[in-house]
């Protein structure tokens, strides 16, 4: 292994002799210091200011500061001082150690900022939605089952008149027309309350992924919770799960997130993993053996009602991504399907806006559109919008596909449910016994090499049911079924290990990049892509999920040295980013140029900050302190130094 120091800035004074700057009017000095080194007035200090190639430097407390690196960290730190009204600044934290900052910032700052509640004390928090126009009001909704819930908001609206609040009880049956007709009444809905140790009530807190998406999504919250136990977040991970089982008893389902118009569909299904992970570290006890009662009630009603109901289950006996519901998803982009809606509307003679009002108001019919909708929430229930990886003809299939990652995913739901009745209730649970679930595992293991292994190319691909054929376009999820497995049984891997051996070198082959693995391969994308129109779920960009399943998966098979040098690959990017952009940690990067630089559809959550940001991004967050934690420590060693992956021997 190579070792090298990259230096990161300098101060004019010897650490020995003094570790504090004193400071008289911190709201002065941020502006003073942004005046003298922001040049590109983006209220940040980054690499992007260095244009003329002077090094950057600003003068505090009789103490010359040197370097994009330390000047950001100072910048940070004299916002922090701020708002603590603190008159001093230690010298550590200015040139604290890049990887020690960024984890030190999402476990003591990150996962609190990314907390909400929905109680009276936090509605004007987390009410806001700018993902839609609801024409000025705050509409939140309770369930029809929620009786308590809803007395509880009628009151908290009473209260609270300068809110401007609506509370709305939801019909006992929840439709795709009802929620289609919400038009400018959506609005955010009510997740779990309980008291606290005062007696009082309060929301069962969540974790949101960040920036405008402001309340609990279904897939983030697992991989959220990974970062969250991983930092002794235990209560907090705990609760997530508490919120996932509030919406599968009353919304039927674990929702793409808590807002009126996800109501109609779900996101991949990671309960179990989530339950037995959280279960880990809770103690043993009647309280515990309650809470696991509880959810895995909930996790086999989503498994049955849901993800093996008509809607999702097909003939071949694996799972769809589905979603269906009329009308045009609200929350997306506007102008975001006008490809879609110029020629119909032309069709009918109206502007695009009048045709859309009349198809949502159900007074044009278009059966084309209709299909195109189908799929496109199809799409968004698979959590990977968007990507051209179900193009059929010029055409975006995905509820045609039995697809790799859903199916993966419930095979590792079966296993969890058996290992779960097996260990902790005896092997039967609520009339079910634990060999029920081996069986329809043992059965979707079959169907899933059936289907969506190609023994030729040697690797997983999604199935298109009605041509009967796979699809042939790599994407990262091909790598996912390395991951579902139960770590108690070695037989329930789903290919052995000479397969996994060819898998594991064509798909990262097509996969792997300078900062990870991306979300397809190049060659896909650019056999069935539209380089005029870029999508997020597509090469050159990677993202947090795929980075941390494939990395278990790769070790579940024994390959430790290719998840080290991925894992490293990622957190060296992240780092680096951090760095360089006055400690950005966002939704998203460009895993070939190992930029947050992303321009693609909706842009990249978790940049838009000013000073000092307060939260990164959730699955981003839990990615860098996961990964970190799996790191080997002569690996951590050099990433502290900043030695670029390309640098490292990971033999």
């Amino acid at each position: 292994m190579l070792w090298i120091l990259f230096l990161t800035g300098t101060i004019s004074f010897s650490m020995a002799e003094t570790l504090s700057l004193a400071i008289v009017d911190a709201p002065k000095e941020v502006k003073r210091l942004l005046k003298a080194v922001d040049q590109d007035r983006d209220q940040k200090i980054t690499v992007n200011d260095n244009q003329k190639g002077k090094a950057l430097e600003f003068t505090l407390d009789g103490k010359t500061v040197q370097g994009v690196y330390p000047l950001s960290n100072l910048l940070q730190e004299l916002k922090l001082a701020e708002e603590a009204k603190s008159e001093t600044i230690y010298a550590d934290k200015i040139f604290e150690n890049p990887v020690h900052r960024i984890s030190r910032s999402i476990k003591e700052r990150f996962w609190d900022g990314l907390t909400r509640r929905i109680d009276k004390y936090n509605l004007k928090n987390v009410l806001g939605d700018s993902k839609v126009d609801s024409n000025g009001n705050r509409y939140l909704y309770v369930p029809y089952t929620d009786n308590e819930a809803l007395e509880y908001y009628l009151k908290a609206s009473a209260e609270l008149p300068e809110l401007k609040l609506k509370v709305v009880r939801l019909p006992e049956i929840v439709t795709g027309e009802y929620v289609r007709d919400l038009k400018l009444q959506h609005g955010l809905l009510a997740l779990g309350l309980r008291k606290n140790e005062n007696g009082e009530v309060e929301g069962v807190p969540y974790v949101v992924p960040g920036g405008r998406f402001n309340e609990m999504y279904g897939w983030d919250s697992y991989f959220e919770a990974l970062g969250l136990l991983n930092d002794g977040r235990v209560d907090l991970a705990r609760s997530m799960v508490d919120n996932f089982v509030y919406e599968i008893t009353h919304y039927g389902k674990i929702l793409n997130a808590n807002r009126t118009y996800y109501l109609t569909r779900s996101q991949p299904p990671f309960l179990t993993s989530m339950i037995r992970a959280v279960l880990e570290h809770l103690p043993k006890g009647p309280e515990t053996k309650a809470w696991l009662t509880t959810s895995l009630k909930a996790a086999i009603k989503e498994y049955h009602s849901v993800w093996m109901g008509a809607e999702r289950l097909t003939p071949t006996g694996l799972s769809r991504y589905s979603g269906n519901a009329p009308g045009i998803p609200p929350e997306v982009e506007p102008g975001h399907f006008n490809h879609v809606l110029s020629p119909l509307a032309k069709k009918h003679k109206l502007s695009i806006k009048e045709f859309e009002k009349r198809y949502n108001d159900g007074k044009i019919k278009e059966p084309e559109l209709d299909r195109f909708l189908r799929h496109d929430r199809a799409v968004r229930e698979s959590g990977h919008d968007t990507t051209y990886r179900w193009r059929v003809n010029d055409q975006d299939l995905c509820a045609d596909f039995v697809t790799v990652d859903l199916n993966s995913l419930l095979y590792k739901f079966e296993l969890d449910l058996a290992h779960l009745i097996q260990h902790e209730f005896s092997g039967s649970f609520d009339n079910l016994k634990s060999e029920n679930f081996r069986t329809l595992a043992r059965d979707r293991k079959e169907r899933i090499l059936k289907y969506l292994w190609n023994p030729q190319k040697k690797m997983f691909f999604d199935y298109n049911v009605n041509l009967g054929s796979n699809s042939l376009f790599v994407s990262a999820t091909t790598l996912y079924p390395l991951w579902a497995h139960d770590p108690a049984l070695p037989d329930t891997k789903i290919l052995s290990d000479a397969d996994a051996k060819e898998l594991i070198e064509n798909a990262l082959k097509e996969l792997e990049t300078n900062g990870g693995v991306a979300a397809t391969s190049k060659i896909s994308s650019d056999l069935y892509g539209d380089k005029k129109h870029a999508r997020q779920w597509e090469w050159p960009n990677g993202w947090a999920p795929h980075q941390l399943l494939i990395w278990e998966g790769l070790k579940n098979y024994g390959y430790e040295s290719d998840a080290e040098r991925l894992t490293y690959k990622w957190v060296y990017m992240i780092t680096r980013n951090a760095m360089d952009y006055n400690g950005t940690v966002p939704e998203k990067y460009d895993v070939v140029k190992r930029s947050h630089a992303v321009f693609a559809e909706y842009g990249n959550v978790g940049t838009n900050f000013s000073y000092i940001t307060r939260e990164g991004f959730g699955w981003m967050n839990a990615s860098y302190q996961v990964g970190l934690k799996d790191l080997k420590p002569e690996s951590v060693k050099l990433l502290e130094k900043l030695v670029p992956p390309e640098w490292v021997d990971f033999k």
